[in-house]
């Protein structure tokens, strides 16, 4: 999927649509995000020496995972409702190009559970597990 076919499933726009690519593969979302040296979450983040905050790799994590639901998603909108075992190993810079991997653990009602990895060449940048609701409004 591109930015366009994921518009069609997740609600975010503009500067927070994070992913630029995602697919779904044998139950695993894997989900694409190049690095620009312009993102906004850059500026200030640090100067002379950018990184990805910690909380955007988290972001960009959920948005993957959203692809697993494409068919439940229509009128709803993903909320996280909780972050754990989250763990940065290596930091994420512009140029990078993050690759994800996300799985669902399991589900109950309008809540899941899942994991994510996300890779720069191969490295393992950040891993999470995570749960979220999807909200008809």
């Amino acid at each position: 999927m591109n930015q366009e076919e994921l518009k069609k499933i997740l609600p975010h726009r503009d500067n927070m649509l994070l992913v630029d690519e995602a697919e779904l593969r044998d139950g695993v979302a894997y989900g694409k995000k190049t690095i620009r040296p312009d993102e906004w979450f850059l500026q200030g983040h640090f100067p002379g020496n950018p990184v990805v905050p910690g909380v955007i790799l988290c972001e960009i994590l959920g948005q993957s995972t959203c692809v697993l639901l494409s068919d439940e998603q229509e009128g709803a909108t993903p909320y996280f409702t909780g972050l754990d075992k989250v763990r940065f190993k290596n930091s994420v810079r512009p140029g990078d190009v993050l690759e994800t991997e996300c799985t669902l653990i399991k589900h109950k009602g309008p809540f899941y559970w899942a994991s994510g990895k996300g890779f720069v060449n191969g490295k393992l940048c950040v891993s999470a597990e995570f749960s979220f609701a999807l909200i008809k409004e």
